[in-house]
């Protein structure tokens, strides 16, 4: 069972969020909230798997409600749900923590599809946004500092998967590739977001090519 706590300032909007994720067995909605603040109380009350986050909210928006959860509850994975898609709100939520970003047009199947994902701790971002953190990446890539990578901390392995990890791919994909098992992927991805100081695979692809080590 995916525990999920819903934040909105529009109660009617909260709503039908519950209505749609509570027609899925594998989803319960906890308990919901209309502000950051809120959420982070419920937050530490309920212990959600996945929080469902607006941004434009009052007494505390989404980024800052979003930096705190990831401080005070690194294991509850943030899902960003709103209507602003320009390049400030989706980066400032990805740097935050977020590891999801969804538009609040997406059906209801999407949204369930996105909130499993984040509760496995994978990145799932609506298809406008992919394309701008796509863009980021490349142009992250072209302006690197030169020679850069040579102080790269990761092994030769750790180096690897990170390569194919910010191309996208899954980590049963990154298995196949170099021929390792799923768990010893796992735990490669694990010391790469130590290493980079992040929480999801979002946040690595950002930062090692921000770096230049990917």
């Amino acid at each position: 069972m995916i525990r999920v706590i819903t934040v909105d300032d529009q109660p009617l909007y909260r709503d039908g969020l519950t209505a749609v994720l509570s027609s899925d067995p594998e989803l319960k909605v906890v308990g919901e909230a209309g502000d950051g603040q809120q959420a982070l109380e419920v937050c530490a009350r309920e212990r959600p798997d996945v929080v469902l986050m607006d941004l434009q909210m009052p007494v505390m928006d989404g980024v800052a409600a979003t930096r705190a959860l990831k401080v005070k509850h690194p294991d509850s994975k943030v899902l960003v749900l709103t209507t602003f898609d320009d390049d400030d709100h989706v980066f400032e939520a990805l740097r935050a923590g977020a590891v999801g970003y969804l538009l609040k047009d997406a059906t209801g199947e999407r949204l369930k599809e996105a909130v499993r994902a984040a509760a496995r701790g994978e990145s799932f971002l609506a298809p406008a946004v992919a394309t701008k953190v796509l863009a980021e990446l490349a142009r992250l890539r072209t302006q690197a500092p030169a020679g850069k990578a040579a102080e790269s901390p990761f092994t030769e392995r750790e180096a690897q998967v990170l390569a194919l990890l910010t191309r996208g791919a899954s980590n049963k994909e990154i298995g196949a590739a170099l021929f390792i098992s799923e768990g010893t992927v796992k735990n490669h991805v694990t010391a790469i977001f130590g290493k980079l100081k992040v929480h999801d695979r979002t946040q690595a692809a950002l930062k090692a090519r921000e770096l230049g080590f990917a």
